[in-house]
């Protein structure tokens, strides 16, 4: 069997990637309006909400740009996993089961949508819209960079591909990813996570004692190897430092409730008394999932450092090197295969909120309506988004280096300083202003990307989304109570009063 290790691997890749075209002809046949295309027609159970949430979180984020990160610096991502997963206590408390209400009530089919109701404002819809499109294309690229990642470590065990490079990779994936998603919307995303979800967790826990069992001492000889190679890399705080590792908690502990992709989806339950199961759920998934994120990046940088495996290219190949070379052929091709699927769900679900802002949010900000034949355009916007997103990965990769988790750090943060104050706080708060939210929104996307296009290197690590969120946070609160309180619609007043 191990003779056949890349076909065996390939063809669960090939028999998943069938698989999606599927679910996405299936979907199709359920998608008649743009609210089934972009929020499964508000009809979807605990299971499905809670694996769907958790998967998005994790996705090629965890996946590959994790043990990636873990291989690169050290202990130091293990904050990011520990934060985000507190985060959803933070979400479940602020928002999730308030946006439910709000999305019910007044019927909408977007997260901008229930921003424009709660403010009364087409600004703010502008901008929330603005923003989502932006933060999209750096998570997108993300994981579209980890399934080219992924899929060139496999064909290139392969006689016929062996000389694949990333560009052909990322087309492959980039062509099953946009048929999935134009086909079958956020429906085909929804109920493919509860089984991808559950393969995940079942994986990294198998994944996870793989690695362990890798050295002959298990994890006492894999933290020495690393602590005599680098003390900081084995020392709680990696080589980010303290203060870098607290920024990274702040802002995805708290950011958690900005991410749109998790909010739509929190928006789609069908009954909002269930909701008090999802966190439970999300929270479990999640923190299981995670081991493989801690586990292999550490297990791979031993071997490395020992001689017993070739130098990584790239610290993201940690994750698609360790399955091919030390995972059982049948474990690696379900876990690749559960991969490609959180991968393509969580993709689907930017895809989905990113056309969303085209065609529907700000045409309605600018004109009072969204475009005419709004299915065929919300197709063809996550056509148009997928192909821009692609080629954002491919320029970071070769342009400017990018690891996968730094460019899904960068999606996060741009999400969590623009939308945690107008969202998190402004749906709970009345005393919160159209022109605060507006203010945060905009000078939060001009700080995060100013940091990202002029490479700015901030004090002791500090990332540049937690700057944004801490001065995004201040404005909105400072401009609102130096304002004037605002007249609330009463129906906006009689929601946040529940």
């Amino acid at each position: 069997m191990e003779a056949l290790r890349t076909e065996i691997v390939l063809g669960f890749v090939v028999l998943y990637m069938g698989a999606c075209i599927g679910v996405g002809l299936w979907a199709m046949r359920r998608t008649k309006s743009p609210r089934d295309f972009f929020m499964a027609g508000r009809d979807i159970g605990i299971m499905v909400t809670g694996l769907a949430i958790f998967s998005s979180t994790m996705s090629g984020f965890g996946f590959v740009g994790g043990p990636g990160l873990v291989y690169s610096m050290g202990i130091a991502s293990i904050w990011i996993v520990l934060t985000a997963a507190a985060g959803w206590g933070v979400n479940d408390f602020l928002i999730a089961k308030r946006l439910r209400m709000f999305a019910g009530f007044f019927d909408t089919v977007s997260l901008p949508d229930a921003v424009a109701a709660r403010y009364g404002n087409e600004t703010t819809r502008l901008l929330t819209a603005l923003a989502i499109l932006l933060g999209v294309m750096g998570y997108l690229a993300t994981q579209i960079l980890a399934m080219a990642t992924v899929l060139q470590s496999i064909l290139q065990g392969t006689a016929t591909f062996a000389q694949i490079g990333l560009v052909s990779c990322v087309v492959i994936s980039l062509s099953v990813l946009l048929f999935y998603c134009v086909t079958g919307g956020i429906l085909a995303s929804v109920y493919t996570d509860v089984f991808q979800g559950a393969v995940m967790i079942v994986a990294a826990l198998l994944v996870f004692i793989a690695a362990w069992v890798a050295l002959p001492g298990g994890p006492t000889e894999v933290m020495q190897t690393i602590a005599a190679d680098d003390p900081e890399a084995a020392g709680p705080w990696g080589t980010v430092g303290i203060i870098g590792c607290m920024s990274w908690m702040f802002m995805f502990a708290v950011g958690v409730a900005g991410q749109p992709h998790l909010l739509t989806k929190s928006m789609m339950i069908n009954r909002l008394r269930d909701y008090r199961w999802v966190p439970a759920l999300t929270v479990f998934g999640y923190m299981v999932a995670s081991l493989l994120w801690v586990g292999i990046g550490l297990v791979m940088r031993a071997l490395v450092l020992q001689g017993a495996h070739p130098e990584l290219a790239t610290a993201d190949a940690a994750a698609p090197e360790f399955l091919q070379s030390y995972a059982h052929p049948l474990l690696a091709g379900v876990v690749i295969a559960g991969l490609f699927a959180a991968i393509m769900s969580t993709a689907d679900g930017f895809l989905n909120i990113g056309a969303a802002a085209i065609v529907h949010d700000i045409p309605n900000a600018l004109r009072g309506r969204s475009l005419d034949n709004e299915l065929f355009w919300a197709r063809a916007g996550t056509v148009i988004i997928g192909v821009v997103a692609a080629a954002f990965a491919l320029y970071s990769h070769y342009q400017n280096a990018r690891l996968v988790a730094l460019l899904g750090a960068f999606g996060w943060g741009t999400f969590g300083a623009a939308l945690v104050p107008v969202v998190a706080i402004g749906f709970n708060w009345k005393r919160a202003t159209a022109f605060a939210a507006n203010t945060a929104i905009a000078t939060s996307l001009v700080i995060n990307f100013a940091v990202e296009v002029f490479n700015v290197s901030l004090p002791h690590n500090i990332h540049g989304g937690t700057l944004a969120l801490l001065v995004s946070l201040l404005l909105f609160f400072g401009i609102s109570l130096a304002s004037p309180a605002p007249r609330l619609d009463p129906d906006v007043e009689a929601l946040m009063d529940l």
